[in-house]
């Protein structure tokens, strides 16, 4: 049967174009043998990480999805079964069931695309990062990239632990769904204020812990400047650095960490992933409760997979990136 696929056409260099990656046919086999499954996308994920650890010219695009079942000689996974799996930017594939994993949890009304979402690896990343920085009523916490797949959901929980929440976005649209929607005690607009300046305003005394999802200038000045004495720093992701051509040099920030005794963590939830089955049991209750609100930017089909993916680079998205594919024939329309 025809399916579509994305390929590496150009290894990356810079910010992601339309030379690096292109769609293309190919054939996915009638038959099936034994064991195998067909499965169709229904929904595609795109994550910073992919830029980050792209794969070579001619291969194909990584990422995850959550897939259907349309085809099986496989027992444990019969026709409309849904499960997660790293096929990449596939319309459709065959597996032989030791790369897939069924969803373990029963979503009742909540939405399928929440798996790839804040009952996946986001949700996983925002729950236990948040953890591993011990957040103590009264504490402030400051998170950057703070209405994305991860941030929102840090802020969100962060105030549910009693925390006051500082989040840094890129837009005045962000800024009011921060505030207005979740609830966030102060957001800044760095591209319209020096985002260093505007953190000593709303916290002259420094922050407690700070949920470092962009690295870069963000990540130097905040521990530089602004972390209290015995301040925790969570070290998620570096997506302002992903896309530089030339490798930047930023001053050191040892002698802030040594003389205030900072705790700096590097953070990676596939590491930890014997604790997502409790972190996704916490989240799927506050989000059904209303007490986590979750927001996803969807785009429609296939196609609009390096729409979503330069979305999330250029500042467009808000919440969780999602492509939903059209199928014509699905139990998941």
């Amino acid at each position: 049967m025809k399916a579509k696929k994305w390929v590496v056409a150009k290894e990356f260099f810079g910010e992601p174009t339309t030379e690096n990656l292109q769609l293309v046919d190919y054939e996915v086999p009638d038959d099936l043998v034994d064991g195998e499954i067909l499965l169709q996308a229904v929904y595609l994920s795109v994550d910073p990480y992919m830029r980050l650890v792209p794969p070579k010219q001619g291969d194909d695009m990584i990422g995850e999805q959550l897939a259907e079942v349309i085809r099986s000689r496989n027992g444990q996974y019969p026709l409309g079964t849904l499960v997660l799996s790293k096929a990449g930017w596939k319309s459709h594939y065959v597996s032989d069931g030791e790369d897939l994993r069924p969803i373990r949890f029963d979503l009742g009304a909540t939405p399928k695309s929440y798996t790839l979402g804040a009952l996946g690896m986001p949700g996983a990343t925002a729950y236990l990062g948040l953890e591993k920085c011990t957040p103590k009523r009264g504490e402030l916490v400051l998170v950057s990239a703070a209405s994305g797949a991860v941030g929102n959901l840090v802020g969100q929980l962060a105030k549910l632990k009693g925390c006051q929440v500082i989040g840094l976005v890129g837009s005045d649209e962000k800024v009011k769904w921060c505030q207005e929607e979740l609830g966030f005690d102060h957001v800044i607009n760095y591209k319209r204020v020096d985002f260093s300046d505007a953190i000593a305003q709303v916290a002259p005394e420094g922050v407690d812990i700070y949920f470092d999802n962009v690295g870069g200038d963000f990540y130097h000045t905040i521990v530089a400047k602004h972390m209290r004495k015995f301040g925790r720093v969570l070290v998620c992701g570096s997506i302002q650095t992903y896309n530089d051509r030339v490798a930047k040099l930023y001053h050191a920030t040892n002698l802030a960490i040594l003389f205030k005794e900072l705790t700096v963590m590097g953070f990676t939830c596939y590491n930890h992933d014997d604790e997502w089955s409790q972190a996704f049991s916490t989240l799927k209750e506050l989000i059904q409760e209303g007490k986590v609100k979750v927001k996803e930017t969807i785009y429609q089909g296939i196609e609009k997979m390096l729409e979503a993916f330069e979305g999330l680079f250029s500042g467009e998205n808000i919440g969780k990136s999602v492509v939903k594919a059209i199928n014509e024939r699905t139990n998941y329309p």
